[in-house]
């Protein structure tokens, strides 16, 4: 017998049986729900979609994001890291596929998959009498739809090879499971094969939510959320056309006009402003609180001084023109203190502070409500496809890369074929540095790097796994390896390459 947790339906299976007077009863365990009877009222599927949003919270920022980050070229590990997060930072033997984070990745985003499965499958039992429960109903059925093609995006960037149209019916993508099932041992199935279905889940989740219009801030998913992710997707599988519909059908609805303002840029970061926000994380203090990105900061209340896990190369801080708004708002001069030694004045990622209205003490908490999707991504996705795919989509290309560099105090600038694809790409990594993007942007763009120009090489562990790393493009660590227990219990998914 299938059954739930009441407080957080989360799907479980047990069995019992009684024996008397020649006969066998199931009964109902008096602390939860059996599977089955969980979808009996649309009360029940509201019940279910908490859990989506609740499963979300806990699935963005922390380790989601920064693991990718630290293991790309834009920070350093200091003195005081304490190897958190050091294996992918040093890559190599270091980085082995029992990493913990590899596992922790994986499992979460497979946990909340099987939640999805059993209810995208039981909403399909709930009866519905009146039009407003057909509108919650399909409300609710999009929520899932959307959800589990977020995850299966977020699974295949991590542990497949980059979509290409030449090789991705051929490329092992993820195991693609869509029903659960307590024993099954999938194999993985191929690049396309998951895009496929993640573009099919986006299409039923737009036609589903078509009546659930956009607003600054949201924290439910929307139309806009939809094909917010389509262009992410599209962009992905070198859809140029597919990209630059889906991101302009969001940025021309103007419901979410660039920021222009250094203030509040700084408030969308600090009091979570949402103007240039399609969907957020929501969070409740002290009940339903989120991931966070402390390890920038490491504020230590008892001296008033940071201790950051990493700290910001100095190639990335003078990337930012002096009159750029991102620059005093994505980092902050701060005193330091590593290994006891002070260092009065040194430029950390203060992207992530806390909001003061969710601390819980005098001193930061680090919380905020978590950003999945904002209409920033969504310029530099149009810029980024129309650059490529030429003509009339690079002049458009041109003009909405220069609206963003507007709004962020930059001037305009008029450049066509690899240089304009080049600006985008730079833009790019100053707009989304340290949201988790830059890992997998290289990995699309088939490029390496080189670790280079720390702040202060006192502060910072040095060698040629840490300040002078240089990995080259497509190494196989840009695709992460299959956990090892993951691959021990199931012997049908293939290893990738060099883990």
């Amino acid at each position: 017998m299938k059954k739930i947790k009441i407080k957080s339906a989360i799907a479980l299976i047990a069995l019992f049986a009684l024996s008397s007077c020649q006969k066998s009863l199931d009964l109902y365990p008096f602390n939860s729900i059996e599977l089955s009877q969980s979808f009996k009222s649309v009360q029940d599927a509201a019940t279910w979609n908490n859990g989506l949003y609740n499963d979300l919270r806990g699935r963005t920022y922390g380790t989601y994001d920064i693991a990718q980050d630290v293991q790309a070229d834009q920070l350093n590990a200091s003195l005081d890291f304490g190897n958190r997060s050091g294996n992918p930072h040093r890559w190599g033997q270091s980085f082995l596929a029992d990493d913990g984070v590899l596992s922790g990745t994986w499992s979460g985003y497979y946990f909340a998959l099987r939640n999805l499965n059993s209810a995208i499958a039981g909403f399909e039992t709930i009866p519905t009498t009146t039009p407003a429960e057909v509108t919650a109903m399909n409300r609710y059925k999009g929520d899932n739809y959307l959800a589990r093609a977020h995850y299966y995006h977020q699974l295949i960037k991590r542990f497949a090879k980059p979509f290409e149209p030449a090789t991705a019916a051929a490329d092992l993508g993820v195991p693609l499971v869509l029903k659960y099932e307590l024993n099954a041992q999938p194999a993985r199935a191929t690049v396309k094969q998951v895009y496929d279905q993640i573009m099919s889940d986006i299409t039923l989740a737009k036609s589903l939510l078509s009546t659930v219009s956009g607003t600054q801030g949201a924290v439910k998913f929307t139309t806009d959320a939809a094909s917010a992710l389509e262009a992410r997707v599209k962009l992905d599988m070198q859809d140029w056309a597919g990209a630059i519909a889906a991101a302009n059908t969001v940025i021309s609805s103007n419901r979410y006009p660039l920021i222009t303002s250094s203030t509040e840029l700084r408030s969308m970061w600090v009091n979570d402003f949402s103007k240039e926000v399609i969907f957020r994380c929501a969070v409740v203090k002290q009940t339903e609180q989120p991931n966070t990105n402390a390890v920038y900061l490491g504020f230590n209340a008892a001296n008033a001084k940071f201790t950051p896990d990493f700290i910001p190369s100095q190639w990335v801080i003078d990337s930012y023109d002096a009159t750029d708004l991102r620059k005093a708002v994505y980092f902050g001069v701060k005193p330091v203190i590593i290994q006891g030694i002070n260092y009065p004045a040194m430029t950390l990622v203060d992207k992530f502070p806390g909001n003061p209205l969710l601390f819980t003490t005098a001193a930061t908490n680090y919380q905020h409500s978590p950003i999945v999707f904002r209409v920033a991504e969504l310029y530099l996705i149009l810029a980024e496809a129309g650059s490529i795919a030429g003509g009339a989509s690079a002049t458009q290309a041109n003009t909405v890369l220069n609206q963003l560099r507007n709004a962020r105090g930059l001037a305009s600038i008029t450049v066509s074929g690899t240089t304009l694809i080049q600006e985008v790409r730079d833009e790019r990594t100053r707009e989304l540095a340290f949201e988790g993007f830059r890992l997998w942007d290289l990995k699309r763009w088939h490029l390496g790097f080189t670790r280079r120009s720390p702040q202060n090489i006192n502060a910072i562990n040095v060698g040629a796994n840490y300040n002078t790393l240089s990995i080259v493009a497509d190494d196989n660590q840009f695709t992460w390896g299959v956990p090892t227990n993951d691959k021990t219990v199931n012997p049908n998914i293939v290893q990738n390459p060099g883990w």
